[in-house]
């Protein structure tokens, strides 16, 4: 053999090695899987389960064996080069998401611009670090091939990170008929949104992947608890909402049984699990997909909400869903923007801004709240001076229905003897004395409600109120006054003993406006007692049983509602002062126009006497 002939097959063996070396090592999707893995059969179920048991809505949410086989099986190609989880970080000026090519989902996805504890806050909230080993950690949107109830893949995918904010995730799988499909998971972020998309797209090449049970193709999961952290009662009293919109309509969803998802299968608008201060919201693209939250407990997590959207079944060999997923501060100012198309995404209407607002028929007068309020901390950037203010305001809108509450009550004063002999005199005739009550009311010109009407027309507008200073966002780290409240979403401490409690109250601080609150309820309490009160043994037991029972249901709620409640006090006693001084010298007059005329006395004139 010629030396040339020599050298060009030596040459050509290296290169082949090299090429065959380099197209593994840099490009293993593009080689057919080797030694595929037959794929399990759907009804093969971890649990034993039929493929009908599988996919049919299941009555509780099982916990599924940490051993059990996906449905649905990767290839086994170069699984080599996937030995280890690799992360992917996506920093934004709002956003540092982390990915896992594990599933290819999001593990933790904190908020720069908000703070829990020493931390940013967590929107993907894992259980506690002590808590039980058997936990499931979190993970949001995770791919599971089937419905609510299957398993989601954690096989690990391959990465194409394509810039600072757009990253893929894709793995080859095989279907139970043996066709091969691939599972490609691209995330889009934006700099300045706290909005994302992520686009599933399944490709079976020329043929149809077998993903269809029971109608179902895939479940995106987003559990076990969307963040951040928090207990029912944590100093912030948060919650979760679970809210849809659909047709121009937005509904609340009731999670009857905790063990029992609850499911939606209209054709929604988006979707939204709503807490006191952040939210979540996933808005799907045309496809019709079944929504269900869950709030079933796990150890080390006994306070979980849950998030699945469920595909319907494939129909074609190559398919593309498009999501978007909001997960940020609820606030009015940040999600008004997906409803005025002033976003990356060019969302508008569709009232996104939904999911911040209030419900029920008070929304409205919140709403106006909040409005004054915003308006006061844009004059005087404190949030503890702007909550004086809108009370103060609220308290002269009020001041004439007051007013007229103490005038009522005056007149029912000078009113009571007469009345009184009406019920004597009737007293064995109850229908004669309504009937001579209603006349003599008519007579005098005094409706009885009057007194009452002004206090039922204040009432909403307290809890309002209330609501208002327990909910709204920008109080979320206000501060108030330096080194005693710095934040009017939560209590006040002036001195923590924790981790030690008060036992059976399970206090570990020692608060200080509790007890300012309690000492001017009971100032306005004596102001406010009218003179056949303050005779009463049971009204006077009222005086100071009810203020020492809001010392404790006040004790550990939000800063912000503890100055609300002693202001609204303080101003109640100085109206109350102003009024006593106006009925004082209402009674003058009264007593004045009603005393009798003074009686002129005609003395004869005496008798002459006869002259003798």
């Amino acid at each position: 053999m010629e030396k040339n002939t020599i050298i060009a097959v030596v040459l050509s063996v290296v290169v082949i090695t090299a090429y065959t070396f380099i197209q593994a090592k840099f490009f293993p999707v593009e080689r057919p899987p080797a030694s595929p893995q037959t794929i399990e059969a759907p009804s093969a179920a971890p649990s034993g389960e039929t493929a009908a048991e599988l996919s049919a809505p299941p009555q509780t949410l099982p916990q599924i064996p940490p051993d059990a086989e996906d449905a649905l099986s990767p290839d086994a190609g170069p699984s080599a080069l996937l030995s280890q989880e690799e992360h992917v970080i996506i920093d934004t000026p709002l956003l540092r998401v982390d990915l896992s090519n594990a599933g290819g989902d999001i593990v933790s996805f904190k908020l720069k611009e908000h703070r829990d504890s020493d931390d940013f806050v967590e929107m993907v909230f894992s259980p506690l670090p002590d808590s039980d080993s058997s936990a499931v950690p979190a993970h949001a949107f995770r791919i599971a091939f089937g419905n609510l109830n299957a398993r989601p893949v954690d096989s690990l995918f391959y990465v194409n990170r394509i810039s600072d904010y757009v990253v893929e995730f894709y793995r080859d799988f095989i279907d139970s008929a043996g066709n091969g499909f691939r599972l490609n998971k691209r995330y889009t972020f934006k700099p300045d949104e706290y909005m994302f998309e992520l686009a599933v797209s399944l490709d079976g090449g020329y043929a149809i992947p077998s993903l269809n049970m029971n109608g179902a193709a895939y479940t995106l999961v987003f559990g076990p608890q969307i963040g951040p952290r928090f207990e029912k009662l944590d100093g912030r009293y948060d919650y979760r909402h679970y809210i849809t919109y659909a047709n121009g309509k937005r509904k609340e969803e009731k999670i009857k049984d905790n063990n029992t998802p609850t499911i939606v299968t209209s054709r929604l608008s988006w979707a939204a699990i709503a807490g006191k201060y952040f939210a979540f919201i996933a808005i799907p693209d045309a496809t019709q997909y079944e929504i269900a939250f869950s709030t079933r407990a796990e150890p080390g997590l006994p306070a979980a909400s849950r998030f699945y959207m469920t595909r319907p079944a494939l129909t074609a060999s190559r398919t593309t869903d498009t999501y978007r997923f909001y997960l940020g501060p609820k606030s009015q100012k940040n999600l008004a923007v997906y409803d005025t198309g002033t976003n990356s995404f060019n969302l508008r209407e569709m009232n996104r801004s939904g999911a911040a607002s209030s419900s029920g028929i008070l929304a409205p007068v919140e709403t106006a709240l909040k409005w004054f309020l915003t308006l006061f901390y844009r004059l005087i950037p404190n949030y503890g001076i702007a909550i004086i203010l809108l009370t103060l305001l609220v308290k002269i809108l009020l001041f004439p229905l007051t007013k007229k509450s103490s005038e009522s009550t005056l007149r029912m004063q000078t009113l009571a003897p007469k009345i009184k002999e009406i019920q004597e005199k009737y007293k064995d005739n109850p229908q004669q004395m309504n009937a001579k009550m209603a006349e003599f009311y008519k007579q005098e010109g005094y409706n009885p409600m009057s007194g009452c009407l002004p206090l039922l027309i204040q009432f909403p507008i307290f809890i309002a109120m209330y609501n208002l200073f327990n909910n709204h966002f920008d109080l979320r780290g206000a501060m108030f006054i330096p080194g005693w409240i710095p934040d009017l979403s939560v209590p006040e401490s002036v001195f923590s003993f924790a981790p030690h409690r008060i036992p059976i109250l399970g206090w570990s601080d020692i608060r200080l406006l509790p007890f300012i609150y309690v000492g001017s309820q009971l100032l306005t309490g004596k102001i406010t007692q009218t003179p056949d009160q303050q005779g009463n043994s049971q009204m006077k037991m009222m005086l100071y049983i009810m203020p020492i029972m809001f010392f404790f249901i006040l004790y550990n709620v939000p800063s912000g509602l503890t100055v609300y409640w002693i202001m609204t006090n303080l101003l109640s006693l100085v109206q109350q002062l102003i009024i006593n001084k106006y009925l004082k010298q209402k009674r003058a007059a009264m007593a004045a126009s009603e005393k009798p005329a003074p009686v002129t006395v005609i003395v004869p004139p005496k008798a002459k006497k006869k002259r003798k």
